[in-house]
């Protein structure tokens, strides 16, 4: 393999997980406060939550289709070998997004909300657990040879993806719940602050246990930890994340509103930065690498080309609208796209 094509390859490994971080960050608070909506005792309270999403949350969801499109042009075999592998969990996200965007179309106009309400809320929860358990089955590992999947189509009902899975439903739901602190006053975000205590705790705890299962999934990513110079990159990041925990209970205790949010978003972040390092060069562990998976130096850098124009254009757009909708959600907001 040439030089061009290593550097390629690892530079379109970065940009799927800038972007997949991107998603999860953003349409991860919205599944969150999708779940919590599920357990707001009044349709008003239930319309302040859903208010603090109307313009935002359709346009998180374009990060998972720059997802879809990049994955399927730079890793082709990756692309196929996961869809293969996933085929349940993915139409179930699928699925799940359908019916939840129909439910809060619906919702706004309809008389009677209830069915529309929980619609949107199981649609959340399925969306969660669904990514939950397509993540939770790359790292388990997908077994493959000559790129075409031989395993089953059921290997996601295990218990490490399912662990995984509420680990990722939850960690959503802390999301949302720091989110409604940012973005609600009163009862609301007081419900929402109490929920953070419990959702952090839970968090915690399934990534402490699927960080202690994971090596022995993956001997190699044992020996990886513990290797120099890999350690140097590693170990700094349980560390970080941590102290992200730590200002996360410290800043609800204070009764804190921005930083819960950001000490939330930073604990993902701080967690994709480790799974990629010990990942690294796997896409698709535990036998297909990011250079085998890529496609021809001349598509990666002709998308390169592309997404150097589009990536930028998205992170704006998003911003910008973030800085526009920005403030407190009220009883009367209402919501709207």
């Amino acid at each position: 393999m040439s030089a061009a094509a290593h550097l390629l390859g690892n530079i379109w490994f970065g940009l799927i997980g800038l972007i997949l971080a991107l998603y999860v960050v953003l349409d991860g608070f919205t599944l969150g406060v999708g779940m919590l909506s599920l357990f707001s005792p009044t349709d008003e309270r239930r319309g302040i939550l859903m208010g603090t999403l109307g313009s935002v949350w359709d346009a998180n969801e374009t990060w998972l289709v720059l997802l879809g499109g990049a994955l399927f042009g730079a890793f082709p075999a990756a692309y196929a070998l996961l869809l293969h592998a996933l085929y349940i969990p993915i139409a179930l996200m699928l699925f799940g997004m359908v019916l939840r965007a129909s439910s809060f179309e619906f919702r706004e106009h309809a008389r009677d909300k209830r069915l529309w309400n929980l619609f949107f809320a199981l649609a959340s929860f399925a969306i969660a657990l669904a990514q939950g358990l397509a993540l939770g089955t790359v790292l388990q590992g997908i077994p493959s040879r000559n790129d075409h999947f031989t395993g089953s189509i059921l290997g996601w009902i295990a218990p490490f993806p399912l662990a995984v899975a509420a680990g990722v439903a939850a960690g959503y739901g802390l999301l949302g719940s720091t989110y409604l602190v940012l973005r609600t006053d009163g009862i609301i975000q007081e419900r929402a602050r109490r929920a953070s205590f419990g959702l952090a705790a839970i968090t915690f705890l399934v990534a402490a246990i699927v960080t202690i299962w994971t090596p022995f999934l993956y001997p190699a990513v044992a020996a990886k930890w513990f290797a120099i110079p890999t350690l140097y990159l590693i170990a700094p990041l349980p560390l970080l994340a941590l102290g992200a925990f730590w200002i996360l209970i410290s800043a609800l205790r204070r009764h804190r509103e921005v930083l819960p949010f950001a000490a939330t978003v930073a604990i993902f972040l701080t967690s994709f930065a480790g799974l990629a390092v010990s990942l690294h060069p796997y896409l698709v562990p535990p036998d297909l690498t990011v250079f085998e998976a890529a496609a021809s130096p001349l598509t990666l850098v002709f998308m390169l080309a592309g997404i150097g124009l589009l990536l930028p254009i998205m992170m704006v757009y998003n911003g910008y609208q973030y800085l526009v909708f920005r403030g407190k959600i009220t009883t009367g907001s209402g919501y709207s796209h």
